[in-house]
């Protein structure tokens, strides 16, 4: 089974996030509504801690979690792209079509566009939650 069947059929997975143990993983947007159990999935990956968006340390990767209403997608991958390392991916996680929260994938890939960055892909990540790989242009 795919991690993305894996995630819908019995609960999250972070395997295809690409992450690994030993990178640095920064979050933004956490709220008593994210899928604690795919936090934990990526830690668990990372062997570490998620580090806070007040972090100024360089990070490999960075967790967004975005919801309709949460503000201006677009200054928020810039926010983003303060601390990560060249070539590092941002993942924003969102709630699932049908979710109170959803956001449009076209809402996505224009504030990537603004943002400097490009959609990479797709994973479902939990029963709740999909997530949308972003990187630069020069990645």
């Amino acid at each position: 089974m795919s991690p993305s069947a894996d995630a819908t059929a019995s609960g999250p997975t972070a395997e295809g996030l690409g992450l690994s143990k030993g990178q640095v993983v920064q979050e933004f947007g956490y709220d008593d509504d994210v899928d604690l159990g795919l936090r934990d999935a990526i830690e668990d990956l990372i062997d570490a801690d998620l580090e806070d968006e007040d972090s100024q340390e360089m990070v490999d990767a960075v967790v967004l979690w975005w919801r309709e209403g949460d503000g201006d997608l677009t200054d928020a991958l810039v926010d983003c792209l303060g601390m990560l390392s060249p070539g590092g991916p941002i993942w924003v996680i969102t709630p699932k079509a049908g979710r109170d929260g959803h956001v449009l994938p076209a809402e996505i890939d224009e504030a990537a566009s603004t943002s400097g960055l490009r959609t990479m892909g797709n994973q479902n990540l939990a029963p709740e939650w999909s997530g949308t790989r972003l990187a630069s242009r020069q990645a």
